[in-house]
């Protein structure tokens, strides 16, 4: 009896401690998520696997276990033997950088006056970027790299072995040359064989240099196969309105004899480009580049937007990858290029020449030469002795003088065509029903006054290239950044007079003074200028007046309070100044009385036509003609 007791309690036993370890397994499933992130995480190495196979890889060889490596090094340290055999299987002779004292995730401080940078031993690059004398809308420092949102491998063949730098223990030796800050980051496979990047920060710059570079290691890379240096970086948000900041950052690039090109700003985008000589993730008002002596002979960009929804998606702007086809010479690569991590700032980026001038969005063709030559230094100017408010209005009050003859004769004509309103009424009312008949007087009577509308409208065409040119200066003008004017704390963000407790959409959760002010002074020269037309019968085919005057104000107001109040500011003080212009010009300057003295004057004087004039004039009589004729059949 004793004995079954004794087998019976045993096999309780194995089953309660069965029923335990099940319980713990059931714990300790993973959940969906972490499922779907194992399944993702095993497409992309798939993907990674089927791009490298593409390239000539051999995958019968023995691929390198990132993860695997990385534990293994920690244990060499320690001595391990069976660690370190473990490790040369997998990372042949790189094996020996993990038995230096460097084996650790230790970093080393580069700084100068403007930059604080941090490498890390393992994988040599920089994991922190911070600039000093700048902060973000909340008075935090701005970060272009921290906490692993950026990374830089050196992928190659080695040993029948695919190796990522990135996963890989560098040994630091810090030195300085003058003024300047050196760091040599080596990966060894020996004492006097490695991968060295080289970083060099002069004091006072945003730019340093930055090289890669191999010694002796021409039997243990595979330069035969393809050999790609690969930069990743997601943005930071740096602004109060992480849509607006999202919609000015942007990865750009030079390529092919100095041609330039972009990404899509506003959907994900990818490009294969040759001969890359630089390129620019930009953050909107900082960036991060990369630039080169020697051009990368291929290069695959890649721009994700990461701002789906502005409620949700709060930290990061945009995902940007580049990865460099490298080319070896004699076995060895060597590759002096340049960082920098500072403002986009158009005089900053000129002072550097390379053509760097060419990643700000200063617009295209002649919007960005008038930036270039007119607005940006003129602006300059005035910011250096001005607060930036004040040197914005000023600003626009010197651009308006610029163009006051152009708009002059704007006026004019307009003032011309409202004198002849009588008589043109008597025309079509003398020609009722005849609309070729009336087209053809009316356009005798406007040559002979001097008022042609084409006059009318050529001044205005000629102001749209100043007018887009500051449109696309204003959101990009680095001086404008946390500089305060009357109430707005910031004129490179929006300005706030109220929040709301809800978010409407296309306009936010705050409501802007700027832009308001703006839009009623659109109104009011909106109503000066249309009221006249808005009087006379609509005409057919013709845009609804009346709707437009509405519809101009209504999307400043809505599309602009999300936007940088400068840019507010301009339109305010530019449409006040308009309507002061037009007044006066109609009060003191054009005399009705004596533009229609002097039209009857005209009339009594023969006319010539220009050439087009008399075509016109001719087209228009044998239309007549063939009316007539065929009225009479």
């Amino acid at each position: 009896m004793e004995e079954k007791k004794f087998d019976f309690n045993t096999i309780i036993g194995f089953v309660l401690i069965g029923g335990i370890l099940l319980f713990m397994l059931y714990q300790n499933q993973p959940t969906p998520e972490e499922l779907e992130a194992e399944k993702a995480k095993k497409e992309q190495i798939s993907e990674e696997n089927r791009t490298l196979e593409k390239d000539g890889l051999d995958f019968d060889s023995e691929v390198v276990s990132l993860e695997q490596a990385t534990s293994e090094l920690a244990n060499v340290n320690t001595g391990d033997s069976l660690a370190f055999s473990n490790l040369k299987n997998r990372l042949g002779s790189f094996a020996y950088s993990g038995t230096l004292p460097s084996a650790t995730d230790d970093t080393t401080i580069l700084e100068n006056d403007l930059l604080y940078l941090t490498i890390s031993n393992k994988g040599g690059y920089i994991t922190e970027a911070r600039l000093k004398q700048h902060t973000i809308y909340d008075g935090s420092p701005v970060y272009l790299i921290k906490d692993g949102n950026s990374s830089l491998n050196l992928q190659f063949f080695s040993e029948n072995r695919i190796i990522n730098s990135e996963e890989l223990y560098f040994e630091p030796s810090f030195t300085s040359n003058g003024d300047t800050n050196v760091l040599s980051m080596k990966l060894k496979t020996s004492e006097n064989n490695f991968i060295e990047y080289r970083y060099e920060l002069p004091p006072n710059e945003y730019m340093l240099g930055f090289s890669v570079r191999t010694q002796g290691l021409e039997n243990v890379i595979t330069t035969s196969q393809p050999i790609y240096l690969e930069w990743k970086l997601k943005g930071y948000r740096h602004a109060k309105s992480i849509s607006y900041e999202n919609r000015y950052s942007r990865l750009t690039y030079e390529y092919e004899d100095e041609d330039h090109s972009k990404l899509s700003p506003a959907s994900d985008d990818e490009e294969l480009e040759k001969n890359v000589t630089w390129m620019n993730f930009r953050q909107h008002f900082f960036s991060s580049m990369l630039l080169t002596d020697t051009p990368f002979k291929e290069v695959a960009f890649k721009s994700i937007d990461l701002v789906k929804d502005e409620e949700i998606d709060t930290v990061f702007t945009k995902y940007y990858g580049a990865k460099m086809l490298l080319e070896p010479k004699g076995g060895s690569i060597s590759y002096n290029m340049n960082m920098y991590y500072g403002p986009t700032d158009y005089r900053i980026f000129k002072s550097y020449g390379r053509n760097l001038d060419e990643a700000m969005p200063m617009g295209w063709g002649i919007f960005g030469l008038i930036n270039k030559f007119l607005i940006i230094p003129l602006f300059g100017f005035l910011s250096g002795f001005l607060p930036a408010g004040i040197a914005i209005i000023l600003l626009t009050i010197l651009i308006k003088l610029i163009l006051s003859p152009v708009q002059y004769k704007q006026y004019l004509s307009q003032a011309k065509l409202k004198v002849l309103k009588p008589e043109l009424d008597e025309i079509k009312k003398k020609f009722e029903g005849n609309k070729m008949k009336i087209q053809q007087e009316t356009m005798k009577l406007q040559n002979i006054a001097g008022a042609s509308p084409l006059k009318g409208c050529l001044p205005a065409l000629l102001q749209i290239p100043v007018f887009y040119a500051l449109f696309t200066f204003f959101p990009s003008a680095f001086d404008l950044r946390q500089k305060s004017f009357l109430w707005a704390d910031d004129l490179s963000s929006y300005d706030t007079v109220a929040e709301l407790p809800f978010n409407i959409p296309f306009y936010g959760d705050h409501i802007s003074l700027f832009p308001i002010l703006a839009s009623i002074a659109i109104f009011i020269y909106m109503m000066m200028t249309m009221g006249q037309t808005m009087q006379q019968q609509q005409q057919p085919g013709m845009p609804n007046m009346k709707f437009l005057m509405y519809l101009s104000p209504l999307m400043m107001l809505v599309f602009f309070n999300n936007y940088a109040s400068g840019l507010s500011v301009y339109y305010l003080t530019s449409n006040v100044i308009t309507i002061g212009i037009m007044l006066v010009v109609k009060k003191f300057i054009i005399d009705e009385d004596k533009i229609h003295a002097k039209i009857q004057e005209n009339k009594k004087k023969p006319k010539k036509q220009n050439r087009f004039q008399r075509k016109m004039a001719e087209m228009m009589e044998q239309a007549e003609k063939q009316k007539k004729a065929g009225k009479r059949r």
